[in-house]
This record gives structure tokens, sequence and C-alpha cells, in this order.
């Protein structure tokens, strides 16, 4: 992804949160002189991945196949100044814009249609061997418990929630013709870097052409520009 095309991605998120009245905190917004300027007091943010995360998860069409996310919170599963269990995050999904099927082995989630169009996601067990398997899903939806078969689409409208459990598969988009949607998410902590399982090899974090100056820096930008 280029520089220039995160950098307007994340402007037009900015602006679709102010449209939903979800309020970001002040780290956020810090532009690399801010960030030059903070101190250690600060090190929970680098250390434990909060902030902004673009991604085209290798696809190289951000559009088609990506997803904006902002980690407003964490914990940290190998240090234990950080004894957080749970996490949050924010992210918007634009129509017909895929995260591809996946898998946590240790994360439960809440995924939360906070406003917008509505969120689709289609569901699978994992097989043994970490396929997809055909047997029937349990979906788990604000207080409500029921199968539906392997690979059935279920859409949330604002407001509506589901629970997510581990080797659970999922792949989500925005509805076509409903508008982008505002999703939240609520996890035990969070780790990107070794609690993903996605049924196809994707890039988790894009490779970056700095074509112009960083106005936000992503958490993966954070051992590339910071000491």
């Amino acid at each position: 992804m280029k520089r220039s095309e995160i950098n307007q991605i994340i402007e037009e998120g900015i602006q679709f949160f102010d449209e939903q009245n979800y309020k970001l905190p002040p780290f956020a917004f810090w532009t690399m002189e801010d960030w030059q300027q903070k101190g250690p007091e600060y090190d929970e943010i680098k250390d434990n991945q909060m902030g902004w995360d673009i991604t085209d998860v290798g696809s190289g069409d951000y559009e088609k196949e990506g997803l904006f996310l902002f980690t407003v919170r964490n914990g940290n599963l190998e240090d234990e100044r950080y004894d957080k269990d749970y996490a949050e995050k924010i992210m918007i999904v634009k129509e017909n814009q895929v995260t591809p099927h996946h898998f946590h082995w240790n994360k439960m989630e809440d995924i939360i249609n906070r406003g917008g169009g509505n969120l689709m996601i289609q569901l699978y067990n994992a097989t043994a061997d970490e396929a997809l398997a055909d047997t029937p899903v349990t979906v788990y939806s604000d207080g409500r418990t029921y199968q539906v078969p392997a690979g059935t689409t279920v859409r949330l409208t604002p407001g509506e929630s589901i629970t997510l459990k581990p080797y659970q598969y999922h792949s989500f988009w925005g509805e076509d013709g409903q508008g982008q949607v505002l999703v939240g998410e609520v996890s035990k902590t969070n780790d990107d870097a070794t609690d993903n399982r996605f049924l196809k090899t994707v890039g988790r974090f894009p490779e970056i052409e700095e074509n112009e100056p960083v106005k936000y820096l992503l958490v993966g930008d954070y051992k590339k520009f910071l000491k």
C-alpha cells in the first residue's frame, strides 16, 4: 500500500467516526513530532500495538479485501507489566469489503455493529487440521444461542453483536447497498503476531511504499520510526 493511500483512508475514517459520534483517544491524533516527544510513560501504546492498523491483507486491493482498525486498549501476553486480559478495537468495514476467513487459537471476541450499515458474517467451524468443517455452527448473539449450517451468513444490524469463540472461522463484509459499518470488537487480549489463523495465506501487515510523509503512525510503524 502507498503511504498516501493510508493517510487518506485514515482521514476518511476519522470523518466517519465523527459522523457516528465515536470519539477516539488523544493518541490517535499525535503527529510524528508528538510521538518523538513522548517519554517511556507511553510505552504501553507501542508495546501493546494500540493505535491505527490499516491492512489490505496482502491483496493489493484494499477496497475489495482489507480492513480499517484502531486498537483502543490491549494487554500483552508476553509482558507481565501489562496484565489486562482484555482488548477493544473499533473498525470500519466498507460495503463488499471482505476480511478473509480466519479464526483465533486463543482469543474469544464479541463483534458489535456500532452503527452505519449492516455487517455480514459467514461462519464455519474448523476441522482438526484447521480446514473448513461441514458441521453445524453454534451462534451466540445478544443472549440468543442457536445453530446454523456450515457456511451460513449472519446479518448484524446496528446494535446487534455476535460472540466468536476460538477455532471458529469467520469472514465479514458490509452488506451491499447499506453503507459502511462502524464495528466494535471486545475481546480477550489481542496478539496479531501469533493468534491469527487465516484460511489462505495473507499478509497481515502491509508493505508500505513511502510516497509521502507519514501523517498517522500505524502500529506497524512504531519500530520503524520510533526509538
